[in-house]
C-alpha cells in the first residue's frame, strides 16, 4: 500500500462541515455538533478572542 498521492483519492467523501445557523459561515462541525466559528452548540456566548480582530467586532 502507498503512502502518497494515490491514497488521497481513497478517503471518504464525507462531509464533515456544514454551513452555520448563527454565524452562516461553513464552519459547523456534523458530528460534533457544534461550530467552529462562532461556538454554536457550545455557547450562548459568541465565541471570540482577543488574538483574532476579525470575530472580536
Amino acid at each position: 500500500m502507498t503512502k502518497g498521492t494515490p491514497s488521497m483519492g481513497k478517503r471518504s467523501g464525507k462531509k464533515t462541515h456544514m454551513r452555520c445557523r448563527r454565524c452562516g459561515k461553513p464552519a459547523y462541525h456534523m458530528s460534533k455538533k457544534k461550530c467552529a466559528s462562532c461556538g454554536y452548540g457550545e455557547t450562548a456566548k459568541l465565541r471570540k478572542y482577543a488574538w483574532n480582530k476579525k470575530n472580536s467586532a
